[in-house]
């Protein structure tokens, strides 16, 4: 996997829209604090313009993000949010290759498609981890900033991630590249020239948010039969939020517990990152992790910036 430089003091980050926009004082409350962790926010109107679900055309949104990369003098890019539409970028992206100029990309949710791409078709390593909307625009209350910080500027190597909440399902310990992101997205992508496709002996990471138990079930039923979970040594869920029945039961805990009964490695669930209730935890894509159910624990065994 090919590593991004890790951010310095002052490094510039542009703040894109692959998906949908978010508003211009949500906007201004992520700058603020991004200035505050010591960087130089950078964004352009782009982020503003509106179409049907997204901000702005897809020929709008990639051109914006291509610009973003290719410049030399900015280091990272974050999504402004998720919503819909990144997927529609990836075909005006035919030909260019990021990863001749690497960078770090930060974004969950749909973005997604592009957190995959960038892994699993470019070979570069990714970061799931808080957006602007809702995230950075609320402060250190909506996200982590100890991972968010660890993970982008170098210092995630050895890092032992212990989130309250987070337990096994099945024992066992598993180490493997990690991959993955939201379940929705990534089982949309099967069959598409964008497939989500990780290498095996892979941890897999997935999570979402206001789908239903059987709705789940139904999507771990495809990357099973796509051959995708037979790839994995380990599985890590997040908290799943909102995807309980309405009644109660069954829960998504309970849809996974029993979906993942026969799988051979150790499964952990309820890790914050992505669709969360509280703050939102970082985590690299594209890096060696290692997995112990015992301990309910997700170590960084390399950093994901160089």
């Amino acid at each position: 996997m090919i590593k991004p430089r890790a951010l310095g003091a002052g490094a510039r980050v542009a703040v894109v829209a692959p998906a949908s926009g978010c508003l211009r004082a949500e906007l201004e409350s992520g700058l603020a604090e991004l200035r505050r962790l010591g960087y130089e926010p950078v964004h352009d109107e782009s982020v503003f313009e509106t179409a049907i679900f997204t901000a702005g055309s897809a020929e709008v949104r990639a051109a914006a993000f291509r610009r973003a990369w290719d410049d030399p003098s900015i280091s990272a890019l974050i999504a402004a949010r998720g919503g819909y539409g990144s997927v529609q970028l990836l075909p005006h992206f035919e030909g260019w290759r990021p990863q001749q100029n690497p960078k770090i990309f930060i974004g969950y949710s749909d973005n997604t498609s592009l957190l995959s791409w960038l892994t699993c078709q470019c070979g570069l390593t990714a970061i799931h981890g808080p957006m602007i909307d809702g995230r950075l625009a609320k402060g250190s209350v909506a996200y982590d900033p100890a991972s968010f910080l660890a993970l982008t500027q170098g210092l995630g190597g050895g890092l032992d991630l212990q989130p309250e909440g987070l337990s096994a399902l099945k024992s066992g310990e598993a180490d493997g590249l990690l991959f993955g992101g939201t379940l929705t997205q990534l089982t949309a992508s099967l069959g598409t020239p964008y497939a989500f496709d990780p290498p095996h002996g892979c941890i897999l990471f997935m999570e979402d948010v206001n789908e239903r138990p059987y709705r789940i079930d139904r999507m771990l039923t495809q990357l099973r039969l796509a051959g995708v979970l037979r790839k994995a040594s380990g599985l890590v869920f997040g908290e799943m939020r909102g995807c309980d029945e309405p009644t109660g039961a069954p829960t998504a805990r309970d849809a996974i517990r029993s979906f993942t009964a026969d799988f051979p490695g150790p499964v952990l669930f309820g890790f914050p990152s992505g669709h969360t209730s509280g703050p939102c935890w970082t985590l690299p894509l594209g890096v060696r992790v290692s997995i112990n159910a015992s301990g309910a624990s997700l170590r960084i065994e390399e950093s994901p910036v160089a």
